[in-house]
């Protein structure tokens, strides 16, 4: 394997290990948004104020 190839490979790795941690942290932001929703829906189906009040 060349210098260059190898710089290239190096390269694509870092790009994986950054899509994937992009995407690790979206799917954590969708948990988190799907939790706060489940948890606002049963304060209001309870008659609670929300939190914020």
């Amino acid at each position: 394997m060349t210098e260059q190839e190898q710089r290239l490979a190096k390269e694509r790795e870092e790009i994986a290990a950054r899509v994937a941690s992009f995407k690790a942290m979206q799917e954590k932001f969708q948990r988190e948004r799907e939790e706060y929703f489940t948890v606002t829906l049963r304060k209001a189906r309870e008659g609670k104020s929300p939190h914020w009040r």
